[in-house]
């Protein structure tokens, strides 16, 4: 469906369910729905912070959803399923270690990265991440995503459409970018402790 036609059809409201939903189950175009809400600013239709913080509140909704619903099947899913997935609670426990060392970050990041920013909330909870930190991450990446994508619309006005195709575009090169900085965190840091190691000795 045209993304106009959904916000004449639903109201300005679907911003706030789409969003929320999206990170549940529903396949909502959210980058595309907050630059049209960007583009509806800039023409005067909109208050553009306050779709800000209707954005804001639908996503850590969504997240915070997915995160009690990872947190909850959690374990009983990886005794169960986790074999067909080769995730043993072995393998779980050391990816929980590996996580809240340096995965934080890529909750933060992943709003950028199509399709991963839907599983990040389920993983967070599955591998039993603590809320507090969950939270200080995926709020404020949400917070972020939504004010660049507004922001973007509203900046660009009519040129709206071709800031989506640029986006899409590079998106996987945000992913690759990204990945290779949290790699780059987690090298720097091993050759960091091990250097104190060895004046240690």
């Amino acid at each position: 469906m045209n993304i106009e036609v959904l916000f004449e059809q639903y109201g300005y409201f679907v911003l706030f369910i789409g969003l929320l939903l999206e990170f549940i189950a529903l396949p909502f175009p959210g980058e595309i729905a907050m630059l049209y809400i960007g583009y509806l600013s800039y023409q005067g239709d909109l208050n553009g912070v306050f779709m800000i913080f209707i954005a804001f509140f639908g996503t850590i909704i969504g997240m915070t959803i997915t995160y009690f619903i990872g947190l909850k099947a959690g374990m009983p899913f990886v005794n169960r399923f986790g074999k067909w997935f080769f995730l043993t609670p072995n393998k779980l426990d050391k990816t929980k270690k590996w996580f809240n060392k340096h995965g934080n970050f890529l909750v933060f990041i992943a709003y950028f990265i199509p399709g991963v920013r839907h599983v990040t909330g389920y993983f967070s909870g599955i591998i039993g991440s603590p809320f507090k930190t969950f939270a200080i991450f995926a709020y404020t990446g949400a917070l972020f995503w939504c004010i660049c994508f507004i922001s973007l619309g509203y900046i660009f006005g009519p040129q709206w459409g071709k800031v989506l195709q640029y986006i899409e575009r590079y998106s996987w090169n945000i992913a690759i970018i990204a990945a290779l900085l949290i790699f780059l965190s987690w090298f720097v840091k091993k050759i960091v402790r091990s250097l104190r190691y060895k004046k240690a000795k």
